[in-house]
């Protein structure tokens, strides 16, 4: 694992998303925090993004039990003041939490920038 390239990434994530909150990288199956970020004290993201993983998990498990054969490429959670986007690696390993004011962020901007780096993410952290 390269710490440099997720210090990079968790950087890029506060510098390129507009209204910028919170990152974490998690790791799907183990619940292992690779690396968070946030400009708010009171916001944890490591622990937003524990209790998302459930929802990850849940979701995943969904997918697999309707036959869907499909892919999960985010969950979108829209709150009254906040987005927060749950991104998922394309091999199904690494989870990206972000969040982010929803005054300021532009959802497709936002996913856009994640999309791009998501298999960055799977390629430096696997």
């Amino acid at each position: 694992m390269s710490n440099d390239f997720l210090n990079v990434f968790l950087n890029e994530m506060k510098t390129n998303v507009n209204g910028f909150i919170a990152v974490a990288v998690t790791e799907i199956e183990s619940g292992l925090s690779f690396g968070n970020l946030t400009i708010d004290p009171s916001f944890d993201p490591e622990l937003a993004a524990a209790y998302n993983l459930e929802v990850v998990k849940a979701k995943l498990s969904a997918v697999k039990a309707l036959n869907l054969n499909q892919d999960i490429e985010d969950i979108l959670i829209t709150l009254s003041n906040q987005i927060h986007i749950i991104d998922i690696s394309p091999n199904k390993k690494f989870m990206i939490y972000l969040a982010a004011d929803a005054s300021k962020a532009n959802l497709g901007m936002t996913r856009a920038i994640l999309r791009k780096h998501k298999a960055e993410v799977e390629k430096n952290l696997a």
